[in-house]
């Protein structure tokens, strides 16, 4: 019996969830839920969306399955996921991205793989607000120390890139490769311009690449890495990224093999592994039962996977396959009329 942190989320997180904890019950693991509530749904009864009864949960558990959170635009608390990722270290943002025949999309085929750094970069918070005397401060010393001068009123975030986070998620993207018998491991970065940050990943990136001769390496600026992936995706395999390039390209990646409903997603540390959606919340559709639980069943498919529960994951993943090609239980995104809650049943009585 395996115990697992359950975090439904808000907007349609309750939705996806609930079909997605459904599907992965029906593939006959026993799972205990500790369920926990985080998002806007609770800001007037906790004053946070982030309660520390929900950390607490994750890190007694160890595994947690979540779904998506509101995250307020410009104001506010900064991210529920990011906040999530940086108190538990979950440095490893793993998210496939995997066309399934049925699915309407420009290409077929496409398999990739992105692994993105998750603690450092522009999301680690580091920011200096327009006006205030610290950030003229900041301004004034930087135009002592390089003689380039900074508009007095900008807002300026600060972007660290280390040789330790680099190291590890570039090792994090190789050994997935060899465990999985993934070919190439793509490096993707701007060191033609940010010399001194990400420079530090592409130098990093070539000296854990030699340590892997059987898997083929090279790296990519990020601007020309969007190009080839539109052009040729067939090409690459996984991906491995700062975390801001990582974000932007995952949903590339995702609109490649049909949309973010389609996408899953894990977040893993050391010891701790966060499975959840790359979509957000969608509180537009909040309560409509209308949304695709594939991304979050998806997600569930790699918690399973992570559990060790190869079998029961290749089913399940099987089952979301056979229902897509059939094309006539799926959600209006995938060309069909069923409700999330019908798709997730016609998956689970495809599994039987």
């Amino acid at each position: 019996m395996y115990k697992v942190t359950l975090i439904p989320g808000d907007g349609v997180g309750p939705e996806v969830v609930d079909a997605a904890r459904k599907c992965i019950e029906a593939t006959g693991v026993k799972i205990n839920w500790e369920k926990v509530d985080a998002g806007a749904d609770i800001m007037d009864k906790y004053g946070t969306p982030l309660p520390d009864k929900v950390i607490d949960s994750i890190k007694k558990n160890r595994i947690a399955l979540k779904g998506p959170v509101t995250t307020p635009v410009g104001i506010g608390f900064r991210s529920v996921n990011v906040a999530l990722r940086q108190k538990l270290d979950l440095y490893a943002c793993l998210r496939p991205c995997k066309w399934y025949p049925g699915v309407r999309s420009r290409y077929e085929g496409v398999d990739l793989v992105v692994v993105r750094e998750n603690t450092e970069d522009v999301y680690s918070g580091i920011e200096f607000e327009e006006g205030k005397p610290e950030t003229g401060e900041l301004i004034n010393f930087i135009y002592t120390s390089t003689n380039v001068k900074i508009s007095d009123d900008s807002g300026i975030s600060i972007k660290p890139i280390s040789r330790r986070a680099s190291e590890r998620i570039i090792r994090f993207a190789f050994d997935y490769a060899r465990k999985n018998n993934r070919k190439k491991v793509t490096g993707i970065h701007k060191a033609n311009i940010m010399k001194y940050s990400d420079g530090i990943f592409v130098k990093v990136f070539h000296e854990v690449a030699r340590e892997y001769p059987n898997i083929q390496s090279e790296d990519k600026i990020v601007d020309n890495m969007c190009m080839q992936l539109v052009q040729k995706p067939a090409l690459y395999d996984v991906l491995v990224l700062p975390n801001l390039y990582g974000d932007i390209i995952s949903d590339l990646c995702a609109g490649l093999v049909g949309g973010l409903g389609l996408a899953p997603g894990a977040n893993i540390g050391e010891e701790i592994a966060v499975f959840e959606a790359t979509h957000g919340s969608a509180p537009k559709y909040k309560g409509k039962n209308k949304v695709n639980p594939t991304a979050m069943i998806l997600s569930g498919v790699l918690m399973l996977r992570h559990l060790g529960e190869e079998e029961k994951a290749e089913r399940l993943e099987n089952a979301v396959a056979r229902i897509i090609a059939k094309g006539e239980t799926v959600t209006y995104d995938l060309g069909g009329t069923a409700t999330t809650s019908q798709m997730a049943k016609a998956i689970i009585k495809s599994l039987k």
